[in-house]
């Protein structure tokens, strides 16, 4: 099984609801925008400006474009659109410059909330922003809410599965990023021979596997085989913004740094251009398993496996 047709049935839109999306970069807005559509909402796009990098999808919807620093125009540019429901999809790759927000009314109560959140990091600014909405009337749901398909599921999602080894390494690199990522720094990990080697850092996944790359051929990692990454929501983390997630470059800049696999939380993580990743994945052998909810213990899942 690819996707998670075994999760059970969670949150869903009553009819008449009106979505709209705020797109950042890459291909999660587009599939959530699709996905809608399948499942009988057409949605609003609200393009966050220069960060979108796939604009010519969203051709086919009624849409709006707003730079970061124009935040406080969103509030009633939803009202206006009668939004009810609202997703947040996409890297946003830059913060907005305080020194350039435009203030509004709405915008003004919350300015010195908007400072400390910067301060505290990616996750307390989308808090702070979810918050925001709901209070006005605007539901945040999440990507995996409302298209539950791009979720991963459980256990192992390709025909190649891990060895004993290869489940030491995802304990470490599941200990490793649940560290980092109770610092609101990054969601990933590399473990090779049952201890973290490599944590993300501001430049992302894919920048976290360049740079295993990069290593294989020096100290101590020269010669060394295999390796796992995993990728897991940060400890208390805003899950209807940001959740993990992997798709075909993941797949393709795994192999590059000669790792075994990847694992992510089932439910928690999501897969892109889910047919197409697993098929890379597939025919280059490695390993894509959805790991439970639950703990992991002594290098293995809960449930024995």
């Amino acid at each position: 099984m690819t996707r998670s047709e075994r999760a059970a049935p969670g949150f869903q839109l009553s009819p008449g609801s009106k979505v709209g999306i705020i797109a950042g970069g890459g291909s999660l807005p587009v599939e959530v925008a699709d996905g809608l559509v399948k499942h009988g909402f057409v949605p609003f796009i609200i393009i966050a400006a220069g960060e979108v990098d796939r604009e010519a999808d969203f051709a086919a919807y009624n849409q709006e474009k707003l730079a970061l620093e124009d935040i406080g125009l969103l509030f009633p540019l939803l009202r206006r659109q009668g939004i009810t429901h609202l997703v947040l999809a996409g890297e946003i790759k830059r913060r907005p410059r305080l020194s350039k927000i435009r203030p509004t009314l709405a915008l003004l109560a919350i300015i010195p909330s908007v400072v400390r959140a910067l301060r505290r990091g990616d996750d307390g600014l989308l808090k702070l922003l979810t918050r925001a909405l709901e209070t006005r009337g605007v539901k945040v749901v999440g990507a995996h809410e409302v298209v539950p398909e791009l979720t991963a599921g459980e256990g192992p999602l390709t025909a190649t599965e891990p060895n004993q080894s290869d489940w030491r390494d995802i304990e470490a690199a599941r200990v490793a990023a649940k560290a980092i990522g109770a610092l609101d720094i990054g969601q990933a990990a590399i473990a090779i021979g049952g201890r973290a080697v490599a944590l993300e850092g501001i430049e992302g996944t894919a920048g976290l596997l360049d740079r295993m790359r990069e290593l294989r051929g020096h100290g101590r990692l020269a010669g060394k085989a295999r390796g796992v990454l995993v990728k897991c929501a940060k400890p208390g983390q805003e899950l209807r913004a940001d959740l993990p997630t992997i798709g075909p470059q993941t797949i393709e800049s795994a192999h590059a740094a000669g790792l075994a696999g990847i694992a992510v939380e089932a439910g928690r993580s999501l897969i892109l251009e889910g047919p197409t990743t697993l098929a890379r994945a597939n025919a280059l052998g490695l390993f894509i398993v959805g790991l439970p909810a639950t703990e992991l213990a002594n290098g293995e899942p809960a449930n024995g496996r």
